[in-house]
């Protein structure tokens, strides 16, 4: 005599039950999926796309030369444990406070061209920041 036991075997109606339950499940998980990707993507590739940084590190400025689009915020942190200031050739935008360690410097570039910048503090330190307008033309200041 087998002690085995027949298996139980599933209604139709319990199958159904947890086949429409996991649709359902999956379902709202796509449509999730969907509406964030709908509603912070975008708003993430642009602030990402509308921000820059430059490091002041061991009196140089990383990188060199920034080129971004009209619009876009560049924020300057100074990594040195002296400070460094921004001027700007030809004084086109006004010059940042001393910066001190940590300390970061920000500003938002509206117009189109080619701006030569530098540390007041130590006049070798030198940058390049290019702005660029939506159709691509730049203009030297």
């Amino acid at each position: 005599m087998s002690s085995e036991r027949p298996m139980a075997s599933a209604s139709p109606k319990c199958v159904g039950s947890t086949l429409r339950s996991a649709l359902v499940a999956a379902a709202l998980g796509a449509a999730t999926a969907t509406m964030l990707a709908a509603v912070i993507l975008p708003g993430w590739a642009q602030n990402a796309a509308l921000a820059s940084a430059v490091s002041i590190d061991n009196f140089t400025f990383a990188p060199e030369t920034v080129t971004v689009k009209a619009g876009t915020t560049v924020t300057w942190t100074n990594r040195d444990d002296i400070p460094h200031g921004i001027a700007w050739v030809k004084n086109v935008f006004a010059k940042s406070k001393a910066l001190d360690t940590d300390d970061s410097y920000v500003f938002t570039f509206a117009t189109p061209g080619t701006y030569q910048y530098f540390c007041y503090i130590h006049p070798h330190m030198t940058g390049t920041l290019v702005v660029e307008a939506a159709t691509g033309s730049n203009v030297t200041q």
